[in-house]
């Protein structure tokens, strides 16, 4: 079978750490050896590719064409229209990689169903592709694409529309399932596949050796993702004035940065917080292995990579009760729900996990369950159902 994925959050050689969920499901797809694929991942088009212009500058550097694992990547340009382009975004994400996907089909790659990431712009521009080139679209919904854009007007009806003209739609957890149904999608098109975890990269090292080599003493918390107000590592920093002796590491980097440093210090606990920058993926296992519980305390989640990556390293978790996180943080083993978002719901979290704290090794047992194999065969079934070479059953 071939495929083209299509989608705009994809990994690249200026961002390698950016959506990497999305890459890491189509490598463990192509590894059954029953799939071809090729990539498709438009980027905004930019003139100046100098870093001043932030990540604006960043696109532009993005290569046109690129190989990662082996799977060929086309970046096609599109454009970006500031304040207005919100409604216009799939009909100028469709049109600017239509000369794309047509140049594939006649260079002899005729693939058999488009695979879409991301419903709003990427999974309305992908039915619009397939309608064009006649080819089935199936797409997937991985979170604020239908936990927050539906809230605006024209793109919930372009969504709607989608859903409607896809030839199936995943989900990465069961709440975003019903979320679309609520949304008038037919639940019968609708699988449920959640994300897994690479379970040889994340896996287990020497607590003690790592702890010694990134100098940690005491509890140590690690929260992990773009410093962005939705990711809520503000409560973290909040929670951390009322746990004397504890130390909270920040992986990652954005637009929050100064106001985050600010809060530590207006706190008091500057001292007890370090600020990693971005760290790339193969890096992460070393922090998760040395930190005795993550905290995501995010707003919305479809289905957090970060909280299996850090089970899987032995490390349990400390996080809200969002979308697909309880579908995820469902076990003792696991770690432990907020009660609520907030500084006091992370506090009061935390001493909850750390009164009762599970075994490294009964947590890392526990993300075994959720290897990339049985994600992998849904969508084999799935996948093998749309082009017909097996009854949809």
């Amino acid at each position: 079978m071939k495929i083209l994925t299509f989608t705009t959050l994809f990994p690249n050689q200026v961002k390698p750490n950016h959506a990497i969920f999305v890459e890491t499901r189509l490598r463990h797809l192509v590894a059954s050896g029953q799939v071809e694929a090729r990539v498709v991942a438009p980027v905004p088009w930019f003139p100046f590719t100098g870093k001043r212009f932030g990540q604006y500058g960043d696109f532009a550097r993005v290569p046109a064409v690129e190989e990662r694992f082996g799977l060929p990547v086309l970046h096609p340009r599109y454009p970006v229209i500031p304040k207005i382009g919100m409604n216009l975004a799939p009909a100028l994400l469709a049109n600017a990689a239509r000369a794309t996907v047509g140049r594939m089909l006649d260079e002899g790659f005729d693939f058999d169903l488009i695979d879409a990431h991301y419903f709003y712009p990427d999974g309305v521009a992908a039915v619009k592709l397939g309608k064009h080139f006649n080819k089935p679209v199936v797409i997937t919904a991985r979170g604020s694409d239908i936990s927050l854009i539906p809230n605006f007007a024209k793109p919930r009806k372009m969504i709607q529309w989608a859903a409607a003209n896809a030839a199936a739609v995943i989900t990465v957890c069961d709440a975003l399932k019903t979320e679309l149904v609520q949304l008038g999608a037919d639940p019968a098109t609708i699988t449920p596949l959640r994300n897994g975890v690479d379970l040889q990269r994340f896996h287990q090292g020497d607590r003690a050796g790592l702890r010694r080599e990134l100098g940690l003493g005491g509890f140590t918390l690690l929260s992990v993702g773009h410093l962005v107000e939705l990711k809520g590592h503000d409560l973290a920093i909040g929670a951390l004035a009322h746990l004397p002796g504890v130390t909270l590491l920040i992986a990652g980097s954005g637009v929050e940065l100064a106001r985050l440093q600010a809060l530590a210090r207006e706190l008091k606990v500057e001292e007890r917080v370090r600020f990693l920058g971005a760290v790339p993926q193969p890096e992460l296992p070393r922090y998760y292995g040395a930190a005795d519980a993550l905290v995501l305390a995010s707003s919305r989640e479809g289905w957090a990579n970060v909280l299996l990556e850090s089970m899987a390293c032995g490390t349990p978790v400390v996080a809200s009760r969002v979308w697909g996180t309880p579908e995820v943080v469902a076990a003792p083993a696991a770690g432990v729900l907020m009660i609520e978002r907030s500084r006091q719901g992370v506090l009061d979290a935390v001493n909850a996990l750390r009164a009762d704290y599970p075994a490294h090794d009964d947590t890392r047992r526990y993300a075994e369950q959720f290897s990339w194999d049985s994600t992998t065969a849904g969508q084999l079934k799935l996948f093998n159902a749309i082009v017909g070479k097996q009854p949809c059953r």
